[in-house]
């Protein structure tokens, strides 16, 4: 009874709905990186676990990758079933990201990127487009993903905005994960960093 009143006010008001997950998410985030109190929440991790978890996150990314490009080929293809399934496990994956990104950022320290004058360039340029869309793509994505979940396949066709902010969404989810892995591969297995 309860999940099906918050399922319907969640379909009358999905950009409230985005607003509050917004934001909740933004001060997680941000809490990690700018409250010490919300980061003594977590315990001091050791170098290896940092560099296991450093690793899972790229792994993680990269699933996501297929998986986002899955969704995107199936809805060209005309097969929402599918699109929902791959679009459903990217935002599982997104989740599933963030609870091993929280605890790996408040618990480590930071790497900073040892290489080439042009490549380090390159690296913060990639890494800098990778954050801003990471930040931009949140309110996007689960707006998207509220109306997926919330209305029928006919309504999402007629009566929302999902294909065009859904298109909007996956893209710019979908650089932001290919930046990130790049940044990823560039700083962790091609060239070295000082810890």
């Amino acid at each position: 009874m309860v999940a099906d009143g918050l399922r319907q006010w969640a379909k009358r008001h999905p950009a409230a709905l985005t607003g509050i997950l917004t934001v909740v998410g933004y001060g997680v985030v941000l809490g990690v990186f700018l409250v010490p109190s919300f980061q003594a929440l977590f315990p001091d991790l050791s170098r290896s676990t940092i560099d296991l978890l450093t690793h899972a996150i790229a792994v993680v990314n990269s699933i996501t990758i297929v998986t986002l490009a899955l969704g995107w080929y199936f809805i060209r293809v005309g097969d929402v079933e599918k699109h929902r399934a791959a679009m459903g496990t990217s935002f599982a994956l997104i989740v599933t990201f963030l609870s091993i990104y929280v605890p790996r950022v408040a618990g480590g320290g930071t790497k900073r990127f040892e290489g080439p004058e042009l490549v380090t360039y390159a690296y913060f340029v990639m890494l800098a487009i990778h954050i801003l869309l990471s930040i931009l793509a949140v309110p996007i994505v689960l707006y998207a993903i509220i109306l997926g979940l919330t209305h029928t396949e006919r309504e999402l066709r007629t009566e929302t905005p999902h294909a065009r902010v859904g298109r909007i969404a996956a893209g710019s989810w979908l650089l932001s994960l290919v930046l990130g892995v790049i940044t990823y591969l560039l700083l962790n297995h091609v060239y070295s960093y000082t810890y």
